[in-house]
């Protein structure tokens, strides 16, 4: 395999690839990963094969001498072809260990693509890791809803959809993200002392920059916006990536209202409704009361592994 750091000639082959691949979200888009460039130094790799065909791509970031797979996303494990097969994984990552060598790396951080967002099976990286060595250093528990079992609400959460029905509240798409990121702020800042991350500039951009995969979903009373989520749609997989209410929203069930309308009625035929990550510290420690909120709207666990393959040392 022979391997390339990316640079901006081959974008339009990095994109299409993401597209097209098994296990590619919108997130590896370089319009997406390159808005924090300031923040990550890029490390991103491409690997093609004998005939110059490209059978994979790495996003990645550099700090010193460790490489993340990315430090601004979520997860970014390698995204490969459908046509990907284990021997060809095996060869990638023993090329991606001389390559690291010669580059002076030591250690890579590698944030594995959870399986929801796979369109078919794609986890021959996962063996690849642990032929060499790396060791499971991080697991996140995040919560998702499948289409096929689907679980009922609970109680709570019906009786917080009656409640936004009473109340007249309005749902629908939106398009004000900088006004909820707002809203957002001032909700985290009054409950944790924290701070979304992403400002409502930065969203706003985003979300103008990818209309068909970051979608605002929010409840008005009187034209007034009580509450709602964001959204970051891939092929298999709606995301919860900022869900908020204010005092008002909170008490007539904003939130639970624009749920329901997502899980049921808008999003109903994708394969999962992902809220996201209930853990701190690593992984090390559980937000029960976050996790148990998620599972009252019929949410179950799922897992995002991180390894980390200490590229010096020789696998046993």
């Amino acid at each position: 395999m022979k391997i390339q750091r990316y640079d901006e000639s081959y974008k339009t082959l990095w994109d299409d690839f993401v597209r097209t691949s098994k296990n590619g979200v919108f997130l590896f888009y370089r319009d997406y990963m390159e808005y924090h460039a300031d923040r990550y130094k890029d490390f991103s790799l491409l690997f093609f094969d004998g005939r110059n065909k490209l059978k994979a791509v790495l996003p990645a970031s550099v700090a010193g001498e460790t490489v993340i797979s990315h430090g601004g996303l979520t997860f970014g494990g390698v995204v490969s072809g459908v046509k990907m097969k284990m021997s060809a994984m095996l060869e990638i990552f023993d090329s991606l260990s001389r390559f690291l060598r010669e580059n002076g790396v030591r250690r890579l951080i590698y944030k594995a693509v959870p399986h929801i967002y796979h369109m078919m099976p794609a986890e021959e990286d996962l063996y690849a890791l642990f032929l060499l060595g790396a060791r499971l250093v991080r697991r996140d528990v995040s919560s998702a809803i499948a289409r096929d079992p689907r679980i009922a609400f609970n109680r709570d959460r019906q009786r917080g959809i009656r409640q936004g029905k009473e109340a007249g509240l309005e749902i629908g798409r939106d398009l004000d993200f900088a006004g909820f990121m707002t809203l957002a702020q001032e909700a985290l800042t009054e409950k944790y002392r924290l701070r979304p991350a992403h400002t409502p500039e930065e969203m706003a951009m985003l979300a103008g920059r990818f209309p068909d995969h970051i979608k605002l979903f929010t409840a008005r009373k009187e034209r007034v916006l009580t509450g709602g989520v964001i959204v970051y749609e891939s092929s298999q997989v709606a995301h919860a990536q900022y869900k908020f209410a204010n005092s008002e929203g909170r008490e007539c069930g904003a939130a639970d209202l624009v749920l329901d309308y997502l899980i049921h009625d808008y999003y109903r035929e994708k394969p999962y409704f992902d809220f996201g990550i209930s853990t701190e510290q690593d992984g090390r420690y559980l937000n029960a009361g976050l996790i148990e909120n998620k599972e009252r709207y019929g949410a179950r666990s799922i897992v995002y592994d991180f390894y980390e393959w200490n590229i010096m040392e020789e696998p046993k």
